[in-house]
């Protein structure tokens, strides 16, 4: 029998001073039975990061793990055209070629320890692709994970490089970089 994913509710009230974008987000997110609680965790970041006010282009979480010919989350026009593709992780090049060829604009979020390494060994290939690359600092995502309940209720604040999370508990950091 196949095991079932985990869902998990998260409330956000989100301020993005970069984009001047104010939104209350209810998210239902499925934890895949094969992923970390972390790697969940940077898709939630993630989406925080490209929430919009265009409401003509729906931002959505797709079923990710659960379906290699999909992103983490994508961004769709009302007549179906993919126009944004997220990933997390560290995607094979293969992947990243396809990804460019269905979407307009291609993102790549890095978050664990091997990062700069998947990263040296693979920028090569990549440079030739349009998508942007970040990696976020592992410590700070496992932080963030420890937080996690299954209704989860935080304000975030994106500003510069930073998103500040205000938890039930404590107040934390995840910096972004761009991977060069």
């Amino acid at each position: 029998m196949a095991l079932k994913p985990t869902i998990y509710k998260f409330t956000i009230t989100l301020a993005d001073l970069n984009n001047q974008h104010y939104p209350n987000l209810n998210l239902t997110v499925a934890q895949h039975p094969s992923e970390t609680l972390e790697r969940m965790m940077v898709r939630v970041l993630v989406f925080c990061l490209h929430s919009h006010d265009d409401s003509e282009n729906l931002l959505a979480f797709t079923k990710g793990l659960s379906s290699v010919e999909e992103p983490d989350i994508w961004q769709k026009t009302l007549d179906d055209q993919l126009l944004t593709w997220i990933d997390v992780g560290e995607p094979s090049f293969e992947r990243m070629k396809k990804a460019c060829r269905l979407s307009k604009n291609t993102f790549v979020y890095s978050f664990n320890t091997k990062s700069d390494v998947w990263w040296k060994q693979n920028k090569q290939q990549f440079d030739a692709l349009p998508i942007q690359f970040f990696a976020f600092e592992w410590e700070q995502i496992k932080a963030l994970a420890k937080q996690v309940e299954r209704t989860t209720n935080w304000s975030i604040t994106i500003s510069d490089e930073s998103l500040f999370v205000s938890t039930k508990t404590e107040q934390l950091e995840a910096q972004w970089r761009v991977l060069e």
